[in-house]
């Protein structure tokens, strides 16, 4: 906690080193996140780039007592990637194109074949979360996505922690339904396992996944940051 409130402490006073520091542990979960939110590589490093000179604009509003800044810097980013994807139906074009672009790259060695589950994992995931109305995807994005509980996804949505946790009720409903009704079989990858999975991403390193207690709906985790 110490620690957490230095950071703060030199964040609120506009340190340059205290953000390089901040940019170097939060940044791959920014994108992360706004991958989720916008199902685009490229306009998640755009809202990576947006939160992060927002977070510098909004330094004095940082409370200099608390633990870790990603909450905070998760709802800047959930607000901007809002402002890029504010209906389903482009956030649904949007994955759609994704998941098709996932499936389409070849592997042509025997020992990356484990890659073509992988995409398939990501291009499943992407199509479930495209059938979330936007609230219910943001909560899922940081609670399964990013594993905050609900009292950190509530100070992040600028919203009460009871309201994060119906829409989230609503949106494990949703996911269970869709994935159980997704076809099956080798274009499909491993089958109903994979719904219980959480997707990985071609890019993504092995950090090990975090979920909301007793959840098991799959959830995109791609890149760590960087271009594509």
């Amino acid at each position: 906690m110490e620690v957490s409130t230095h950071l703060r402490t030199r964040v609120r006073a506009g340190d340059p080193t205290a953000f390089a520091e901040l940019f170097d542990s939060c940044a791959k979960a920014v994108y992360n996140h706004a991958f989720r939110l916008t199902a685009d590589w490229s306009t998640a490093e755009d809202v990576m780039a947006s939160t992060f000179m927002e977070a510098w604009r909004l330094r004095d509003r940082v409370d200099p007592e608390g633990g870790s800044l990603r909450p905070w810097l998760l709802g800047i980013a959930t607000n901007t990637a809002r402002n890029q994807y504010r209906s389903n139906r482009r956030y649904r074009a949007a994955a759609n194109a994704a998941a098709a672009a996932e499936l389409s790259v070849p592997d042509h060695a025997e020992e990356v074949a484990g890659r073509v589950d992988d995409r398939r994992l990501l291009a499943r995931a992407l199509t479930a979360l495209a059938g979330l109305r936007r609230p219910e995807r943001e909560v899922v994005a940081l609670c399964l996505g990013e594993g905050l509980d609900y009292e950190a996804a509530a100070e992040a949505l600028g919203i009460p922690a009871g309201t994060v946790a119906s829409r989230l009720s609503r949106a494990r409903g949703k996911l269970r339904a869709l994935t159980r009704d997704a076809p099956t079989g080798p274009a499909a990858g491993t089958g109903a396992g994979t719904a219980r999975k959480i997707s990985r991403g071609k890019r993504e390193g092995d950090r090990p996944g975090r979920q909301t207690r007793d959840d098991h709906a799959p959830v995109v985790r791609p890149a760590q940051g960087g271009n594509r």
